[in-house]
C-alpha cells in the first residue's frame, strides 16, 4: 500500500493498511494509524503522532517547525486523533517548550489551506472551513464550528459547540454554545441549530438561552453577570461550564449584543 515513489525514513513507524501515494514524504520520528491515507506530495515531519483512519490530502505539511522565535529545537510533538480528515496544504505546526505539543483530536475536518499554529488544542467533532487560521496557543473545544477565513489571535479560547462566521477576526474568548458575527466580534445568538442536531434537549437549549440573556443581552457587566446566574439558575453541568469558561477568560469574552455592550 505504499507507492515506491514515496519517501519513508526507515526508522518511522507505519501500520498496517497504510496507504501512501507517491511523492509523500515522512520523516523518522513519525507515528501513523491503521487504515490512514496519506495523499500525494504531502510532508509529515519530525514529531508527527496521526491516529488510525485518517486522510491527509495532497500539499498538507504536518508537524512542521513552529513559526517561534522563542523556539529552540525542542523535541515537541503534532498529535492528531482517529478518523479526522485533512485536506489540501494545511499546515499544523509542532508544539514548543509552552505546552511540548500541538493536538487535533478525533473525528475532526480541517478544510483547505487551514493554519494550526504551536501548542494549539483542538477538540473532537470540529470543523474548520477553508483558511481558517489559529495562531500559537489557541484552545478550542469540541464540536466547534470555524467558518471559512475565520483569523484566531494567540491565547484565545473557544468554548465547545460554538460557531463563528465566516471572515471574523476572534481577537477575544468566545464562550460555549454560541454564534459569534460582526466587526468587532460579537455575540448574536446561541447555536440552537447544532446543538439540537448533536441531542440536546429544548430544556436545555433555554437554559442556556436564558443564561447568555443575562450575560450579553440584557447589559449588565461580567461580575454582576455573574453572580445573577449562579443566585438565579440551578446548579447544572451547562451552568457551570458557562460560568467556569467566562471566570477564568485570561483575554476577556467578545462583546455582547448591541454596541453598548
Amino acid at each position: 500500500m505504499i507507492q515506491p515513489l514515496a519517501y519513508i525514513h526507515p526508522q518511522a513507524k507505519i501500520a498496517d493498511n497504510v496507504v501512501v501515494e507517491p511523492f509523500a514524504v515522512i520523516h523518522k520520528d513519525v507515528v501513523i494509524g491503521e487504515g490512514t491515507w496519506i495523499g500525494s506530495n504531502v510532508v509529515i515531519m519530525d514529531g508527527a503522532r496521526i491516529g488510525k483512519n485518517c486522510r491527509i490530502y495532497p500539499g498538507s505539511v504536518i508537524s512542521g517547525t513552529p513559526q517561534d522565535l522563542k523556539f529552540e529545537g525542542e523535541i515537541t510533538t503534532a498529535e492528531i486523533g482517529d478518523n479526522t480528515t485533512i485536506r489540501e496544504c494545511v499546515t499544523v505546526n509542532r508544539g514548543t517548550k509552552d505546552k511540548w505539543k500541538t493536538v487535533i483530536g478525533s473525528n475532526c475536518l480541517i478544510q483547505a489551506y487551514s493554519h494550526i499554529a504551536h501548542d494549539c488544542t483542538v477538540g473532537n467533532y470540529c470543523i474548520f472551513s477553508n483558511s481558517t487560521t489559529l495562531a500559537g496557543h489557541v484552545t478550542i473545544g469540541d464540536n466547534v464550528v470555524l467558518a471559512g477565513l475565520v483569523a484566531i489571535h494567540q491565547f484565545v479560547n473557544v468554548g465547545s459547540h460554538a460557531f463563528v462566521t465566516g471572515g471574523s477576526l476572534v481577537r477575544k474568548d468566545v464562550p460555549p454554545y454560541v454564534k459569534a458575527a460582526r466587526e468587532p466580534l460579537s455575540y448574536v445568538g446561541i447555536n440552537s441549530v447544532g446543538l439540537r442536531r448533536r441531542g440536546f434537549t429544548s430544556q436545555q437549549i433555554n437554559e442556556i438561552q436564558e443564561i447568555y440573556r443575562v450575560l450579553f443581552v440584557k447589559h449588565n457587566n461580567v461580575t454582576k453577570a455573574l453572580d445573577i446566574i449562579e443566585a438565579e439558575f440551578e446548579p447544572t453541568e451547562i451552568r457551570d461550564e458557562i460560568v467556569d469558561f467566562i471566570r477564568n477568560s485570561n483575554r476577556g469574552v467578545m462583546r455582547g449584543f448591541g454596541s453598548g455592550s
